[in-house]
């Protein structure tokens, strides 16, 4: 049954976003880089949740040992620091050193160019539980789309774990946590990525980055594990390709099974939505592709009045949240699940309130219509093809058609300089 409080305290969340916004445009005033024309701007970024524990690193676990991880970012440039996160964590996580390289497949790493990451000019770093880290700016040749390797050697560790499980991307976990090792050939595979929260590069103001507020679609289920093809990678390559939007990348923080009003897996996209979207660095627009793990719940008519209700609220909020920080931000449909076990007339009922208000309420600075793309002509309450016949996850095929179809003059125009209290290099 759905929450009916949260009816009630959408009105909070109002007041803590714009709270949140107050304190952060006060806060613009950090630490200054030596080059003021320049600006941070986000290339890669997962979200961060308390990782479930069947999903925990395997043996011989993190502490006093190594992890390989691999990321492809969207952007490049030639300076760029690393943020990591212990949000979620009972206890504190030593990082005794941090190593980047680029990735030449699998756990190997190409060694002329490991750079090592300082915290304040240290190598060594503990995060408390709750908190973060990013570190200081280091010179590094980032081309766009390129894979990077980031080597932790761990000391004590938290049993509790930030991370993001579906990372559809393979690290390489190797006993001991000698930092002179750089050969992790014959190590433990996990499909997970942990501890690791983003990338940001200096750049010039026209630059910017695309942020996505999504659940396991977004996240990428569907996609092949190490291929980089869920739907944003792709968009990634589009915008790269394209002359008019080249200088746009593209930030990922789809989370599976999470829900936008309550918490499911991980934060409730309406309380993590600060975090995970507007404090990202160099955001020009923000796209809301989230909700159907909320209407899969739905059972009776009432369910679907207050879900569809709960929903269209919040992204009022997130769009007002947005537009106070000059962002622009499109609404994606909610795409059919015929077949799912979430299917039901009263979701269904619901499904469709959702998709008529994100298309015609004109609250949203644009719509893509991913429910258009993706639903089966022959039968348009059904994927045309979904991922394991689940009817809820599309294949890779369908998300790189689904990307295809997206008409990239929607993204023309966003790499224009931000108003004065729009990410600076300051902060």
């Amino acid at each position: 049954m759905f929450n009916h409080r949260l009816l009630q305290s959408l009105q909070s969340h109002t007041i803590l976003l714009i709270s949140c916004i107050v304190l952060s445009t006060l806060s613009l005033s950090g630490q200054m880089h030596p080059d003021a024309s320049k600006i941070w701007v986000g290339t890669w970024i997962t979200a961060p949740q308390l990782v479930e524990p069947y999903n925990n690193p395997p043996e011989p676990g993190l502490t006093n040992n190594s992890l390989r991880q691999i990321v492809r970012v969207s952007i490049g440039g030639d300076m760029l620091r690393m943020k990591f996160s212990n949000e979620f964590s009972a206890s504190p996580v030593t990082m005794k050193s941090v190593k980047i390289a680029v990735s030449k497949g699998g756990s190997a790493i190409d060694e002329s160019t490991i750079k090592s990451l300082t915290f304040g000019g240290k190598k060594e770093f503990t995060m408390e539980p709750g908190g973060t880290v990013t570190s200081d700016p280091v010179a590094f040749s980032l081309k766009p789309r390129m894979d990077v390797a980031i080597t932790i050697c761990f000391d004590s560790t938290s049993a509790s774990v930030t991370g993001h499980p579906g990372s559809r991307t393979t690290s390489y976990l190797l006993a001991g946590n000698d930092p002179s090792v750089n050969d992790f050939s014959g190590t433990v595979t996990t499909d997970h990525w942990y501890v690791i929260n983003g990338i940001d590069v200096l750049t010039t103001p026209d630059h910017g980055c695309v942020a996505i507020l999504g659940n396991s679609i977004t996240d990428g289920r569907g996609s092949v594990t190490n291929m980089q093809n869920r739907w944003p990678d792709d968009l990634a390559v589009r915008l790269l390709g394209n002359p008019a939007t080249e200088k746009l990348g593209v930030l990922n923080t789809g989370i599976g099974g999470n829900c936008v009003l309550k918490q499911c897996l991980g934060p409730s996209g309406l309380s993590r939505y600060e975090r995970d979207i507007l404090d990202q660095q160099g955001v020009r627009l923000v796209i809301v592709f989230e909700g159907v793990n909320d209407i899969g719940g739905v059972k009776n008519a009432v369910d679907a009045t207050a879900v569809s209700n709960g929903l269209i609220e919040a992204y009022k909020l997130m769009i007002d949240a947005a537009h106070a920080r000059h962002l622009k931000i499109y609404g994606a449909t909610i795409t059919p699940f015929k077949g799912n076990g979430y299917y039901n007339e009263y979701s269904e009922a619901c499904k469709d309130k959702v998709n008529d208000w994100i298309r015609n309420s004109g609250r949203f600075d644009g719509v893509l219509d991913f429910d258009k793309y993706l639903r089966d002509p022959k039968d348009t309450l059904s994927l045309v093809a979904s991922y394991q016949n689940d009817h809820l996850h599309p294949t890779a095929e369908e998300y790189q058609r689904l990307v295809d179809s997206i008409d990239l003059k929607m993204f023309e125009g966003l790499g224009k300089p931000m108003p004065a209290m729009g990410n600076a290099a300051s902060r």
